[in-house]
């Protein structure tokens, strides 16, 4: 079937299976694979991408059901420079950086609807978007600075 994406701020139709995660949709039709693959169950975050602004595991959501403005990794700036990045960047966050996709997109999101997050704020925001390498501290250091 023909199926029509919106995805950072490009139209797309890719032919596809309806029930095809979008995890899928976005990393082998649409080529951007700055989204990663983790679990295939929804529960890590690695696949996160944000519809309308709103954090979403692309891993279990079917690309029939996908209606608004997709943003990957690849959307949020084309030089590295969205503020969230640039505080990755300066906290030093990422050690392997497999979730690192998922954990900004969902810190963005967090800060466009609370852009001043207490600490437990950020705790129940970034709940579930999980790094193998336990780098919670540095990503709400990152997520204080890019809240200045």
């Amino acid at each position: 079937m023909k199926i029509n994406l919106n995805i950072n701020g490009k139209k797309r139709t890719i032919e596809a299976e309806g029930d095809m995660p979008l995890l899928w949709a976005i990393r082998d039709f649409v080529g951007l694979t700055g989204t990663k693959f983790g679990c295939g169950i929804g529960q890590c975050g690695a696949c996160t991408v944000l519809i309308d602004g709103q954090p979403v595991r692309s891993c279990t959501l079917p690309v029939s059901a996908v209606s608004g403005k997709i943003t990957t990794i690849e959307g949020l700036s084309e030089n590295n420079d969205h503020p969230v990045q640039q505080a990755w960047i300066e906290a030093q966050v990422p050690q392997c950086g497999y979730c690192q996709s998922g954990q900004i997109l969902n810190a963005v999101a967090l800060l466009e609807q609370n852009p001043k997050p207490t600490d437990e704020d950020i705790h129940q925001a970034m709940d579930g978007v999980l790094c193998r390498c336990g780098t919670y501290p540095r990503i709400r250091k990152a997520i204080k600075i890019a809240s200045k």
